[in-house]
């Protein structure tokens, strides 16, 4: 049986974060602590927020690190507990919005934050007590305002997945206007990773015919305009349809995920410094040619239909014309040729398959891989 749940309240549009402190009133947050991190203070952001927050007491939390870590979740909760908070607001990446998500668990559930870890089968155990959650995203990537899910990095060094329904936020406000000021490669890493949640959720075998149009018009938003938004940060149509493109990943990929995400889940716990969205970019290539023979997607003509929302026209039965455009525009956006130019070496090649084999995206893909076919998409990444 298909299970088909969309999701919570959006506003999307310019100036959309004035509606801030009136989410706060609908949902009955008096006192939310403000997750961000350093950047998006410094670059005026936060202040943006505040501003729309007006008088209602808050507390800040602004320390979130470009992973979000358990240890990071610990303070988190400590200045909410201090301040008596009573909800929380996430402003910034995806590494905002899910240390967010990490501190609605593990403000209101016991034991450590792992219990609750999707892969430790933790996900029933995370109840209605979750705090409630505002998320106002700066960058249009993760998707994560309007998602069941978040990654963390545990004590134990692993990247791992949460994920239920308690954790949607209450309400999403996607700002494009907050993006503006985003820097190019942070533009083009974080535009690449809703690109590859859409490609990569239509080419999920659950059946959800909802999502696989949602994605599928996401993928063409993000493809069509993440190059102009690179390019002209100042450019408004593109911000407001990267932004759309990257909610709309999300509310697609309830259908689950794949090989792209089980390697960079994986490398990035491995090498918690390199960019999720980059890390996606450089391997869904790779992971496209690998999926090409799975009988859901020859079944379902699935290249081809991402093909034509990427405007190239034919594709073969292997996934070429596809790899070769996610190449292209990678090199045009300027992120890096492949693994190697950052730092990833051979060495490192058993770890990341054992991180990815045992991700909670592994048993979504449309072709279950194995340890070999891990390693191939790694040589073919690099």
């Amino acid at each position: 049986m298909a299970l088909i749940n969309y999701i919570t309240q959006i506003n999307l549009d310019f100036g959309a974060v004035a509606l801030l402190r009136a989410e706060c009133e609908r949902v009955g947050m008096r006192k939310p602590l403000i997750v961000t991190d350093a950047g998006v203070r410094a670059a005026g952001v936060l202040d943006k927020a505040l501003a729309a927050l007006g008088d209602v007491p808050h507390a800040v939390f602004d320390q979130t690190p470009s992973n979000p870590t358990e240890a990071a979740v610990r303070a988190a909760v400590a200045v909410l507990q201090a301040h008596g908070c009573d909800g929380l607001i996430g402003v910034g990446g995806g590494s905002s919005l899910d240390l967010a998500k990490g501190v609605c668990i593990a403000a209101t559930h016991p034991g450590p934050l792992k219990t609750y870890a999707t892969i430790e089968g933790g996900s029933p155990k995370i109840t209605e007590r979750v705090l409630p959650l505002i998320a106002v995203p700066t960058t249009a990537g993760t998707g994560s305002e309007v998602a069941r899910g978040a990654i963390v990095i545990l004590d134990d060094g692993r990247k791992v997945g949460f994920h239920s329904w308690f954790l949607v936020p209450k309400a999403a406000i996607c700002d494009p206007e907050l993006t503006l000021g985003l820097p190019a490669q942070l533009t083009a890493a974080t535009g690449m990773d809703a690109i590859a949640h859409c490609m990569e959720t239509f080419m999920a075998p659950a059946i959800n015919p909802p999502a696989d149009g949602i994605g599928l018009d996401g993928l063409a938003r993000g493809w069509a305009h993440i190059a102009r938004a690179t390019e002209n940060g100042a450019d408004r149509d593109a911000r407001w349809n990267m932004m759309s493109a990257s909610m709309q990943g999300a509310m697609a990929f309830q259908k689950g995920l794949g090989c792209v995400h089980s390697l960079s889940h994986s490398l990035g716990g491995v090498n918690p410094r390199l960019h999720h969205g980059t890390l996606n970019a450089l391997f869904m290539g790779a992971v496209v040619r690998f999926n090409a023979s799975a009988a859901s997607i020859q079944n379902e003509n699935r290249l081809q239909r991402m093909a034509s929302a990427m405007g190239i026209g034919s594709c073969d039965a292997k996934g070429t014309e596809i790899d070769d455009a996610i190449r292209a525009m990678n090199a045009r956006l300027g992120l890096p040729s492949g693994l190697a130019a950052l730092g990833v070496t051979e060495d490192l090649f058993e770890r990341i398959i054992d991180g990815a084999m045992a991700d909670h995206c592994h048993k979504t893909n449309p072709r279950i891989a194995t340890r070999e076919d891990y390693r191939d998409m790694l040589l073919a990444s690099m």
